[in-house]
């Protein structure tokens, strides 16, 4: 579904990503597995074109989004849920939700998907008319994966949904997240919960220094000496 093929990507002068490849087959969960400063997010930015590679392609089936400006990527149903769940703070719940509908498609069946969303995230529909700013650290990150939903998303990204949040709050969201792909949606996973990650992905990968070092199943990985010293404190 998603191929991204021999990629570089820059912040100015400094390099990040060097060579990077790496496929996404439809209805999958693939992580991206990795310390802070090794290129997860970077990674989604250049698929979102938030970033421009300095070589290589990405191609979501036969259509390459590397030559495309962001607000066209969502058209394709690439959709990008960010660190940090950037909501408008000021803005109501339901605002925020409607903000990820503003392309043709998900314009027109915008009442539809909102429903949907309030019936994954009962809680937002209590709070659709509260700000943003009034909610807590879960349900932002709740809202902000409604949001991406609002765009009829083909394949999501999400850059450490679990960041700030309770345990208890972690298995929730995990949760949904498997429940959205189980309903048709293909997911790109950055997360620093490398062990429940590994559980719950098909495939991940492992980024050092902007390089994939590393690929398999989640269960391969999880028994990989390299990752368990690296990443699982065993």
């Amino acid at each position: 579904m998603l191929k991204v093929k021999n990629i570089d990507v820059s912040y100015g002068d400094l390099q990040v990503l060097w060579d990077l490849s790496f496929e996404i087959a439809e209805g999958e969960i693939v992580v991206l597995v990795g310390a802070n400063g090794a290129g997860k997010s970077t990674v989604i930015k250049a698929i979102s074109s938030l970033l421009t590679p300095t070589q290589g392609s990405i191609h979501l089936h036969d259509t390459r989004l590397d030559l495309l400006p962001s607000h066209k990527i969502i058209q394709h149903g690439v959709v990008h849920v960010p660190e940090g769940r950037r909501l408008f703070p000021n803005m109501s719940v339901e605002e925020n939700l409607v903000l990820g509908s503003l392309h043709g498609e998900a314009k027109a069946k915008r009442d539809e998907t909102l429903e949907y969303v309030f019936e994954l995230f009962p809680r937002l529909k209590e709070r659709r008319k509260q700000s943003a700013e009034t909610l807590s650290g879960g349900e932002q990150q709740m809202a902000a994966i409604g949001r991406g939903l609002m765009s009829l998303p083909k394949i999501m990204m999400f850059d450490e949904p679990s960041l700030g949040l309770a345990p208890i709050l972690v298995q929730e969201i995990f949760a949904m997240i498997q429940k959205i792909n189980q309903e048709g949606v293909t997911i790109l996973l950055v997360e620093q919960n490398v062990k429940q990650t590994l559980a719950m992905c098909h495939r991940a990968y492992v980024l050092e220094n902007g390089r994939i070092t590393l690929e398999g199943s989640g269960n391969e990985l999880s028994q990989s000496p390299a990752v368990k010293e690296a990443f699982l404190g065993i």
